[in-house]
């Protein structure tokens, strides 16, 4: 069966690709292997030069690009924009600071010489997913490679064309051959490419069960893993916050990549004392996104990616409507051609609704009042991801202290969640494990190796004062 990629606006066929078979996939894992001697020995300030290329191709090539993610997938022309120049940025950032990240760390011993250094694995298999389709893959292929290791890409079959366009771009900036490909397969062939003794390690964004998939089979072939999955994260609101700026904020935490994004806040937790502020504040902005053609500058809110997911996401709507929540926006998919479905804004959410419970991955926003602060919290943390938060509080010290208490991989107070090249990136719990961007990103997949060089050499205990 081929891979069909449609444009959600149009509903019209893009392209359709036959999946490589095993002949094509065993040639393109030894290119891989092959291409890792060269590559993992090449100096790291000619790795660096190689990733600046590559910042400098996408910058010159991103209106091409944007526009390429916004036929396949549909995010508004100006967030795709943008996420091509974040993508610049962190293969400068990479570029800038890997010799720092991966300098060997001497350790004061009973040797001679002793000090950890970080050494790549060699062939690393990424499942990526629609949503980011330049992002999410960038933003582990630069570390990743500058630390010498090599890629082989399996993006998800809807963003085909961008998937090959990627696989290009590092040809074009002259890495050797083998450095990056992309495979193009369906998702049910993820488990062979995961078992292939070749593939080195695993990294994957995505749903919560191709995460369990992919972590069992890697966990049986005793493979390094990470895992980036979905994510529930809450807005807290509490009752000493700017609820005018919280509000405002809200708009962009929700609604961004129309909603369809593993960071974007979902359960928004408001304080009752102002949760009627917030709520009126919330929906008149709401109300305002321009919703159309995503090639558009003025658009905000574009279709959703397929209409499987658009109706994943109303059944949801629904089955909550039907539990008790009240619609104070929108609430349905909107007529014509495309996956279009209104900016939405639900109120009355209980814990036991599909809107609080699950991950809500499209423009819909589920807001639960609460008690106090601890009822805020305890909330917070009866999700089963860990993703990240944003807390909403005038009083700093206080948001430090619960921000301590809050089950999850990051927490954004009095702003909305982001990743930063500078910053370590990830969940817990039903989110995934391991952390993307920053030091800690670039050593996920290295060797941390102890080298340690006799003789021995005797180490007196230091002296005490005589009392």
């Amino acid at each position: 069966m081929g891979i069909t990629t449609i444009n959600p606006a149009t509903e019209e066929i893009l392209a359709t690709f036959e999946p490589y078979n095993q002949e094509k996939m065993d040639r393109l894992f030894d290119q891989s292997r092959q291409a890792f001697v060269q590559w993992s020995t090449t100096p790291l300030e000619q790795r660096a030069r190689a990733l600046q290329h590559v910042a400098k191709y996408l910058r010159d090539h991103q209106a091409d690009l944007a526009r390429l993610a916004v036929l396949e997938m549909g995010k508004p022309i100006t967030e795709a924009k943008a996420e091509v120049e974040k993508c610049a940025w962190n293969c400068d950032y990479f570029a800038e600071n890997a010799h720092h990240f991966l300098a060997d760390e001497h350790v004061n011993t009973n040797a001679t010489e002793s000090y950890v250094s970080f050494r790549p694995l060699g062939v690393l298999l990424a499942i990526m997913p629609w949503n980011f389709p330049y992002w999410q893959v960038l933003r582990f292929a630069a570390p990743a490679l500058i630390a010498g290791n090599t890629i082989v890409l399996k993006h998800a079959s809807n963003v085909s064309l961008v998937a090959l366009e990627i696989e290009r771009l590092f040809q074009e900036c002259d890495l050797p051959q083998g450095v990056f490909s992309t495979l193009l397969l369906p998702g049910s062939q993820a488990k062979q490419l995961v078992e292939d003794p070749r593939i080195t390690a695993v990294t994957l964004t995505g749903s919560e069960t191709a995460g369990i998939e992919v972590a069992t089979i890697s966990g049986h072939a005793l493979k390094k893993q990470v895992l980036e999955l979905g994510g529930s994260d809450a807005f807290v609101v509490l009752e000493d916050a700017d609820v005018q700026k919280a509000a405002e904020m809200a708009v962009t935490a929700r609604f961004l990549n129309t909603g369809q994004s593993c960071i974007a806040a979902k359960r928004f937790l408001v304080a009752d004392a102002v949760a009627e502020k917030f709520e009126r504040t919330f929906v008149e902005a709401t109300a305002k996104l321009r919703v159309g053609n995503p090639l558009d500058d003025h658009t905000q809110i574009g279709p959703m990616a397929r209409d499987d997911l658009r109706e994943a996401l109303d059944k949801q709507i629904q089955a909550s409507v039907n539990m008790g929540a009240r619609i104070l926006l929108g609430g349905k998919p909107l007529e014509g051609k495309g996956y279009f479905y209104a900016p939405t804004i639900v109120t009355d959410v209980t814990p036991e609704m599909p809107m609080f419970s699950e991950e809500t991955f499209g423009p819909a926003a589920a807001i639960t009042h609460v008690r106090d602060t601890n009822h805020a919290i305890a909330l917070t943390n009866t999700s089963k991801y860990g993703l990240s938060c944003n807390l909403w509080t005038s009083n700093i010290e206080k948001g430090r202290e619960l921000a301590s208490r809050i089950e999850t991989g990051s927490c954004f107070l009095n702003s909305i969640t982001t990743s930063d090249p500078r910053l370590p990136f990830g969940g817990i719990k039903r989110s995934g494990f391991g952390r993307e961007l920053s030091s800690f990103g670039i050593r996920e997949f290295v060797n941390i190796q102890t080298v340690w060089i006799g003789p021995n050499v005797e180490k007196k205990p230091p002296r005490v004062a005589s009392q």
